[in-house]
């Protein structure tokens, strides 16, 4: 007999899939990947845990009946160069849309070359363009974390309309457009940091806590309020005391679980679900560029 699943535990994996058989149903009424062309992968140099995340976008596009196909760029190109060739795949018909691997090497600034994606073919939803878009509630391209996060909350079945949320990190491409977007939805939003008094002060009068700042484990059970929503951002690797490696959140899910009415895991939660939300960005690029007429 299998185990229970743990109803307090969003399963992005299953939302991942759902939004994955949306995206191939609208590509096939499209007429299929052929007809949409393909998203240009681009990693600048060789970097082993961004090959982790290419795998995964690779197989997400799969799933959803995308083109996808892998652009190595070597780590000594200068940013003049990734402009260009940039600028070559805006111009390229057959490409639908232009993933930006980071991390990239130091040299290149990374804000400069986002700029250069044009904004209808910027799936990632992360140009200054696309950000800016969000300010005026257009989230229709929004960043991949940041709409996944938004998504499981609304899998809670909670009415955003009103909601208290405290979203803890104020990064430019998760952070901050987390809570432009949740602001876009109506709820009433209080971005924490590392320089907020009283962080526990803030997180327990949450009906939604949302967390992405890197610290294994930050968010205990004494900092969340009976009942709320917990949407786990953080990736931490550990060592445990016997030599073997985790990954987990930055909320310590085995306390707060016992806590809170929803949670999602690490892994398992927010990740799965940006992978197919850039699969849906992708749809949304192919309809803005029908309707500007490039296709």
């Amino acid at each position: 007999m299998g185990q229970v699943p743990d109803h307090r535990l969003i399963d992005g994996k299953a939302v991942r899939v759902e939004i994955l058989e949306g995206v191939a149903a609208y590509i096939s009424s499209v007429g299929g990947g052929d007809k949409v062309g393909y998203l240009a992968s681009i990693s600048i140099g060789d970097n082993p845990e961004v090959a982790i995340y290419i795998r995964n976008q690779a197989f997400g596009a799969k799933a959803a009946g995308i083109r996808f196909e892998q652009k190595l760029w070597p780590a000594e190109i200068t940013l003049e160069e990734c402009k260009r060739c940039i600028l070559e795949l805006n111009d390229d018909p057959e490409v639908l849309g232009v993933i930006l691997q980071r991390p990239v090497p130091d040299h290149i600034n990374v804000r400069s070359l986002q700029s250069a994606i044009h904004p209808l073919k910027d799936v990632e939803g992360m140009s200054p363009t696309s950000i800016g878009n969000i300010v005026y509630s257009d989230v229709a391209l929004a960043p991949c974390t940041a709409a996944a996060s938004v998504e499981l909350i609304k899998r809670t079945g909670l009415a955003l309309e009103g909601l208290e949320v405290v979203m803890i990190g104020h990064s430019e491409i998760v952070g901050k457009p987390i809570a432009f977007l949740l602001m876009a939805e109506g709820a009433t939003v209080t971005v924490c940091h590392h320089m907020t008094r009283n962080l526990a002060m803030h997180s327990r009068r949450a009906d939604v806590v949302v967390v992405a700042v890197g610290k294994a484990h930050l968010i205990g059970a004494d900092m969340i309020k009976p009942g709320a929503a917990v949407i786990d951002i953080g990736i931490n690797q550990i060592v445990d005391n016997d030599g073997t490696t985790r990954i987990v959140g930055d909320v310590d899910t085995d306390e707060v679980i016992n806590v809170a009415g929803w949670i999602t895991p690490v892994p398992g939660g927010v990740g799965p679900v940006t992978v197919a939300i850039l699969m849906r960005n992708a749809t949304i690029a192919h309809q803005r560029q029908r309707a500007a007429g490039w296709i």
